[in-house]
């Protein structure tokens, strides 16, 4: 059963797909699933959300503030402490419905959300499981390393500029592409090639609202960013951390190192051999692979809970 909804987030709009279990009976555990960079929450999460929904649980995909059907000014404005408010006024939201459970909330983030559910794991009490997919752990390393020494400098003197520029004219300033099909000539937050086919395919197929830019200032707050310290304060949080072996785009190197960080015994690292970033989004089987862990992860941390209290409680 899938209905759209709306919540506020620091005032703004936010609207949201609420998909439930068929055979739901009383209030099931609920999984909030949010998106990476330039994400649209049409892009790839329905396909993981089914795997989630079959394994009990609800989900809630949600757009951030700024982007697709939510409201928000500027548009395609990408910063992660909003975002990860948007994350935790979206479990305010649905601990609120009666077909939810509000002991039994999880929440689920790929790529660029990926790093943001380690935050929300660390922050947030009332989430019981966290599952980070191919997650940005360290933006300035990423950035520096994808780029490589000169595009890079190039990217900081831009940066630079923009700053300066929004400071003068006071907007929201310019715009960068999320990737670009010739990186080597076009400057571009995620410098291959690949990201730009498939998301444009996406877009075609599933996710009309996507927009393939971000204001500049979006990439300045991403060099900031940086998760290690909240991956440090998951204690005791059941937390899945899915890694594409050979990720070079996301750096398996640094998302291994934040997983060896995350001091809760309840940890799960899924390393899938074979398959790249890109091909979790692209390629039914590889998604298929990540999504039956995370249901199977869910399964054991959110759904069967209820019944082993029920069964504690007889």
């Amino acid at each position: 059963m899938k209905r759209e909804v709306e919540f506020r987030s620091e005032g703004t709009l936010v609207r949201a797909t609420l998909v439930l279990p068929d055979a739901a009976r009383g209030p099931v555990p609920a999984v909030v699933m949010g998106g990476g960079w330039c994400y649209v929450k049409e892009i790839v999460m329905p396909h993981y959300a089914k795997a989630i929904v079959a394994a009990g649980a609800a989900v809630l995909m949600f757009d951030y503030r700024h982007s697709g059907a939510s409201e928000g000014e500027p548009r395609q404005l990408i910063d992660p402490a909003r975002q990860i408010e948007d994350f935790k006024n979206a479990v305010t939201f649905v601990s609120g419905l009666p077909e939810i459970d509000a002991d039994r909330i999880g929440v689920w983030g790929i790529s660029y959300a990926g790093g943001h559910v380690l935050a929300v794991g660390a922050t947030d009490p009332r989430v019981k499981c966290v599952i980070s997919n191919i997650p940005v752990v360290d933006g300035y390393e990423n950035m520096r390393r994808v780029h490589g020494s000169t595009r890079f400098n190039d990217l900081q003197k831009l940066i630079m500029e923009d700053r300066v520029a929004r400071a003068r004219d006071g907007n929201a300033g310019g715009r960068m592409p999320m990737s670009s099909l010739k990186p080597s000539d076009e400057l571009s937050t995620w410098p291959f090639a690949l990201i730009h086919e498939i998301f444009h395919d996406i877009k075609e197929r599933e996710a009309p609202l996507h927009e393939h830019w971000s204001t500049i200032s979006s990439t300045e707050m991403l060099m900031s960013y940086n998760v290690f310290p909240f991956a440090e304060r998951i204690y005791n949080t059941p937390v899945m951390m899915v890694v594409a072996e050979g990720d070079e785009i996301t750096l398996w190197d640094l998302e291994i190192k934040a997983f060896n960080s995350i001091p809760s015994s309840q940890k799960e690292l899924v390393v899938i051999p074979h398959v790249s970033h890109m091909s979790l989004y692209s390629q039914q089987t590889d998604l298929q692979i990540a999504g039956a862990a995370a249901a199977r992860f869910v399964r054991k941390h959110l759904v069967e809970k209820s019944k082993a209290t029920a069964a504690r409680a007889a």
